[in-house]
């Protein structure tokens, strides 16, 4: 793939002089349907950003956030299409370069597939409504200096004092008896929910500034994974960034939350104990410090399962760990079954990940047994801890409703009932909102 605008710019002028006195038959259209793709085709492509990454090119279109990783091959015939060529003149040129033949009207026709494609011939590719983004008035200009190399510095250096000043203070650091900074266990409850749903919000901001500041939409949504409710920003298109602002936008949440935990921590120094602002600082340091442990729950899709995934260079980490998952556990309940000498070849051809890269393979074989792992302890904990757990208080506050249990009792109840049933409800809605346009996508 080197020095290839020499041989675009020559095959251009090559396919201009033997194409002029046919451009009108380029494009030939059965009735009422799509445009048949001949040699002698020529097809506008939308403004597409190009990344290479190891032995393959991502390529993708920022305004639909639609991406597709392709050998050089395929980036090379995206380059010659996108400079003018006929599908003819590009099949030539490729076959020149390399000495293999391709089919470009079938890639020509994926590409459209994909929204890549704005015109073939003289007939328009209907192009699909770009997916709305959060804080569309926010511009990559506004936020540039998100990704100002001095940034991590600085928040390195607040976690430095920070942990000084937690070595010279052990006292400060939190327990989970610091959220009980009152004595009534409503104004726990809703200072808490309101508290970590900021919290929540803010680290999702710091995705979605990060990203908005290399150029990407994003788009910040409520999400659900395994039995947790969570937000989730969607910034796909951070892929064609280089490496170090990927890796800034995957990481942003965590740093936020650190960032506030040691101004906290700087904050609680200077503060007297027993008081109620130091009880309330205590809280909400260790809410900002709570949502850490869940991002090392790489099985989950966690901010820290993007950054594994880009480190190793995997294109799809969980779902091919889950299809290599799968294979294992169908090829173990047929050796249940059928008593066998060694591994059959069809065996082989089954396995997902034999598709895969080396480096990818050992990657995905490897994750696989995290997640499902993680998983099976995730949901065992589910079923034996929490579930009974929210049912208990449910059931607690619904008793504790009524003329019998006095003011204090029954606004506590309704609290309960509010914050924790409102959470569950929310889980399921939005489960089966994402389940369904899921459901829609698949079949689209």
């Amino acid at each position: 793939m080197t020095d290839t605008a020499g041989p675009a710019a020559d095959a251009s002028e090559a396919d201009t002089a033997a194409d002029a006195a046919g451009a009108d038959a380029a494009v030939s259209t059965a009735a009422d349907g799509p445009p048949r793709i001949t040699p002698t085709t020529r097809v506008l492509l939308h403004d597409l950003a190009v990344r290479r990454d190891r032995d393959e090119w991502i390529v993708g279109r920022m305004a639909t956030r639609t991406f597709v990783a392709l050998p050089a091959a395929g980036a090379r015939a995206v380059e010659l299409l996108g400079a003018g060529l006929s599908v003819g003149r590009t099949e030539e040129s490729l076959r020149a370069e390399t000495g293999e033949e391709f089919d470009i009207a079938d890639f020509v026709g994926d590409l459209a597939a994909l929204g890549f494609v704005a015109r073939i011939g003289d007939h328009a590719v209907p192009d699909a409504e770009p997916p709305r983004a959060s804080l569309p008035w926010l511009r990559p200009r506004h936020v540039r200096l998100a990704l100002h190399p001095v940034l991590p510095l600085l928040v390195g250096a607040l976690l430095v004092a920070a942990a000084v000043v937690l070595v010279r203070r052990p006292d400060l650091l939190p327990g989970y008896r610091d959220l009980l900074w009152s004595r009534h266990g409503s104004v726990v409850l809703l200072s808490g929910a309101a508290a970590g749903w900021t919290l929540l919000l803010a680290h999702e901001l710091a995705h979605l500034v990060t990203a908005r500041a290399a150029g990407v939409p994003g788009k910040m949504r409520l999400g659900t994974r395994l039995q947790f409710l969570v937000m989730q920003t969607d910034i796909s298109g951070i892929e064609l960034a280089p490496r170090r602002h990927r890796l800034t936008a995957y990481l942003a949440g965590i740093a936020l939350n650190l960032s506030v935990a040691s101004s906290l921590v700087l904050v609680l120094a200077l503060t007297e104990p027993g008081t109620t602002a130091h009880r309330l600082l205590a809280a909400a340091l260790l809410l900002a410090l709570l949502p850490l442990p869940f991002q090392c729950m790489v099985f989950t899709r966690t901010d820290l399962y993007f950054v594994l995934q880009d480190l190793t260079g995997c294109r799809d980490l969980y779902g091919d760990g889950l299809a290599y998952a799968r294979y294992r556990a169908r090829r173990s309940m047929r050796s249940m079954r059928t008593v066998r000498r060694g591994v059959r070849a069809g065996d082989r051809d089954g396995d997902p990940s034999a598709r895969l890269p080396a480096h990818e393979r050992r990657a995905v074989r490897l994750y696989s047994v995290v997640l499902v792992v993680g998983t099976a302890a995730c949901l065992t904990f589910m079923a034996a801890v929490t579930l009974p757990v929210d049912v208990a208080l449910l059931v607690r506050a619904v008793r504790g409703l009524g003329p019998g249990h006095g003011l204090a009792g029954n606004a506590d109840a309704v609290t309960v009932l509010v914050v924790l049933g409102g959470v569950n409800v929310l889980w399921l809605v939005t489960w089966w909102r994402n389940r369904r346009s899921r459901g829609s996508a698949s079949a689209a």
